[in-house]
């Protein structure tokens, strides 16, 4: 057996240096994925969200209702940025989950704080991420001591020395115990369609384009789009097979309540299977190989998980890092998901979001068409 030697090393060094510059797909993956974990992890990702958007019910025009709102916007963890006329519409709000706390000043606010009744003011919280209220409603505990300190003067002044003016009352909703699971497990519906959607899709039409048999179905007289959705069909219903088995634990394993909502999380559901399975025969029509399928399909993942509200609260990221969150349709589908659980949202509720669904659905599918029929040319 001849010694090591280093003249071969190198030659077997120079040739693989030569391979990656020939793979460049792969050699670029390499290369963006610890950058963009470094950017995500390093600017994007806050677990203490602040100036969360509030809206406000003041019964009454006074003073002290006009100090009390102008303490919660001075907050660093409160923006207001409606102002409710009815609880109804208050509400509407916060189901939809246009704002993260609604907040409710009684009619006879100023009168109680003169009296020394200490009037109670309503917090509700949008709770079905504790993550994204823990700060802010921990936050609330210095209001009644702060908010109306330059107002209690003359003949008030003895209620701002003694005892709080008033109360808060904090009413967590959509997940009053704080249970994280019934948070995370909904979300996870989005995550494993995606994981598995869209890489079963790249990885099995990029397979057939490896081993020649891509060729030969190239050769018939079938259109793209048939070809398109005789791929994409049996996919179909192992989605739906996957989605109900989630739920089904998500119920019986996690017990996470399960509010209404069926319409719309049908719909999403099937927008979303669809626009996976499209986004994964697109993947398999830019990669050569199926390393570059997988590479492509996680580069896509590590955002889909941490931009989306997944992991971190949507809410607690920079504007930047949001504008791309709103991009990404798992954001969209994960707000059905939790919204039809959890708040048992209707149609009314998530048009938006399943408007996005369906913009994505048609983007990719655009895309996928133009793509494989350069690949027929």
């Amino acid at each position: 057996m001849n010694g090591v030697s280093g003249a071969r090393v190198l030659a077997v060094m120079i040739k693989e240096f030569k391979q990656l510059t020939r793979d460049r797909l792969t050699y670029a993956m390499m290369l963006a994925i610890p950058v963009v974990q470094l950017l995500l992890f390093g600017y994007a990702i806050n677990s203490e969200p602040r100036h969360l958007p509030t809206a406000v019910l003041a019964q009454e025009d006074s003073v002290f209702a006009r100090s009390l709102v102008s303490a919660l916007d001075k907050s660093a963890f409160f923006e207001i940025v409606a102002q409710a006329r009815s609880p109804s519409e208050l509400d509407d709000m916060l189901r939809r989950g246009e704002v993260q706390f609604a907040v409710t000043i009684p009619g006879d606010f100023t009168r109680r704080v003169a009296r020394g009744d200490r009037p109670q003011v309503l917090v509700e919280a949008d709770a079905t991420d504790p993550s994204a209220t823990g700060g802010a409603v921990a936050a609330l505990a210095g209001l009644p001591g702060q908010a109306l300190s330059h107002d209690l003067k003359g003949a008030l002044a003895p209620r701002a020395q003694t005892i709080p003016a008033f109360e808060v009352v904090v009413h967590r909703r959509y997940n009053p115990e704080a249970v994280t699971a019934y948070n995370i497990v909904p979300g996870l519906l989005g995550v494993i369609l995606t994981l598995t959607l869209v890489m079963m899709t790249a990885l099995s039409v990029t397979r057939e384009t490896e081993r020649g048999t891509m060729e030969s179905l190239l050769s018939t007289p079938v259109e793209p789009l048939e070809v398109m959705v005789g791929k994409l069909a049996p996919y179909v219903g192992i989605g739906l097979v996957q989605t109900a088995i989630i739920l089904l634990l998500a119920r019986f394993l996690f017990d996470v309540p399960f509010q209404g909502g069926w319409a719309g999380l049908s719909l999403g559901v099937a927008l979303f299977i669809v626009g996976s399975l499209a986004l994964g025969f697109l993947i398999s029509t830019v990669a050569r190989s199926q390393l570059q399928a997988m590479q492509m399909t996680v580069f896509y993942l590590l955002p889909s998980i941490l931009l989306s509200g997944f992991m971190f609260p949507f809410r607690g990221m920079p504007l930047w890092a949001q504008a791309i969150g709103e991009a990404i349709p798992v954001t969209h589908f994960l707000r059905v998901v939790r919204g039809a659980l959890l708040k048992g949202q209707d149609l009314g509720d998530m048009w938006r979001e399943l408007a996005a669904l369906l913009a994505f659905v048609c983007v990719v599918t655009a895309l996928a068409m133009a793509r494989y029929r350069r690949t027929l040319d």
